[in-house]
């Protein structure tokens, strides 16, 4: 069975892609994190969602509740620090984040 996507009012048809869901959490940190490091090192600001976007990284078991779990473990390892809030696509408001001195320096993983 196939999806049919619906055009926009402007005709265009939208980008599909294709979610994919680990289930298991650790297996998913291996996963995500090697990406999150390295949007870190660059030591501009970022948010998870997009982050998570651009690189079309799966989504975690558990999604209301483990995106937080995971950036409080790479702030607790000293990789991220919190820099200020943006926005999630519904307007409601998130941390962001900016890699650390030691990640940019490339010392902390």
């Amino acid at each position: 069975m196939t999806a049919t996507v619906q055009p926009a009012l402007d005709g265009s048809v939208p980008k599909s892609r294709t979610q994919q869901r680990i289930d298991d959490y650790e297996t998913w940190v291996e996963l995500v994190r090697p990406t999150f490091v390295e949007v870190a090192s660059t030591g501009r600001p970022f948010l998870c969602w997009k982050v998570a976007r651009d690189h079309e990284l799966p989504d975690p078991p558990d999604r209301d509740h483990d995106w937080g779990r995971f950036m409080a473990s790479l702030h607790k390892d000293g990789v991220v620090r919190t820099d200020g809030f943006g926005y999630t696509r519904d307007k409601s408001a998130i941390r962001r984040w900016r890699g650390t001195a030691a990640a940019v320096k490339g010392r902390a993983a």
